[in-house]
This record gives C-alpha cells, structure tokens and sequence, in this order.
C-alpha cells in the first residue's frame, strides 16, 4: 500500500512540474511555430503555403500582404515569437523580427513587433487569422 501510495505522489509531482513549465513557457508552442512558418513562407514567396497557413476569413489580406512583397528581395531577420494571450482555440503571439524589402538598392524594414497576430486553431493546425497593429 505504501509503493502505492508512493508512486502516486510521484507522478502527481511531475504532473504538477510538467503544467508549471507549460505555463512558463507559454503554454502550447503550436500557434508560435504555425506563425513563424508563416512569416518565413512570407518572405520567401511561397503563395501555396502562405494560403495554407491563413485562416478563410482572413485569406484575402494575407494575399494582399504577400502580393506587396512580390517586386522586391525579401528576408525575414531576427524571428523571435512568444505566445501573449490564450482564450479556447485562439492564441496571441507576438515577434520581435522584421521583415526586409530591397528594391534595387533601397533598404525598406517592416518591424514585427507592432503586431499582435491572432491565431485560431482549426482541427490539429493553427493558422494566422489577422493581426492587430500595437
């Protein structure tokens, strides 16, 4: 009775540290990864995967976005994303990055870390459903 006993508060500890660093690092890296992929698919031009990464309703600003790069050399410099916010099937994330445009020899930046991304869960995938500008 007292392995039992034993084993159990075991694993209720190492449930307990698992939930602890969830929350310290911000729970589920899911919506952050989907993002990331995103924005790489973003700047490298890949239309296919960027369609796959939106969610319907937000498709045709995401393709808006992409067609704005389509004239210029772009690279994605200094990606780092962090989940902010949780609610249900939606999650916050914000970068720290930006995005850069060369047009011949100009040098435009579009820095991320004025938006904040709202990524829905849709099945097992999160997909990039808008952004609101900080």
């Amino acid at each position: 009775m007292t392995k039992k006993i034993l084993v159990f508060a075991i694993l209720l500890t190492l449930l307990a540290l698992t939930a602890c660093a969830a929350s310290q690092t911000g729970g589920d890296p899911a919506p952050v990864q989907a993002l990331e992929t995103y924005l790489q698919a973003l700047a490298n031009k890949d239309e296919a995967r960027v369609s796959r990464m939106v969610c319907p309703e937000w498709e045709a600003d995401a393709l808006l976005e992409y067609d704005s790069f389509q004239a210029v050399e772009t690279a994605l410099e200094g990606l780092d994303c962090q989940q902010t916010g949780s609610e249900g099937d939606t999650a916050l994330v914000n970068c720290q990055g930006k995005i850069q445009a060369t047009y011949s020899n100009e040098v435009q930046e579009f820095d991320l870390s004025n938006r904040t991304y709202r990524m829905i869960r849709q099945g097992e995938d999160w997909q990039v459903c808008g952004f609101d500008i900080q």
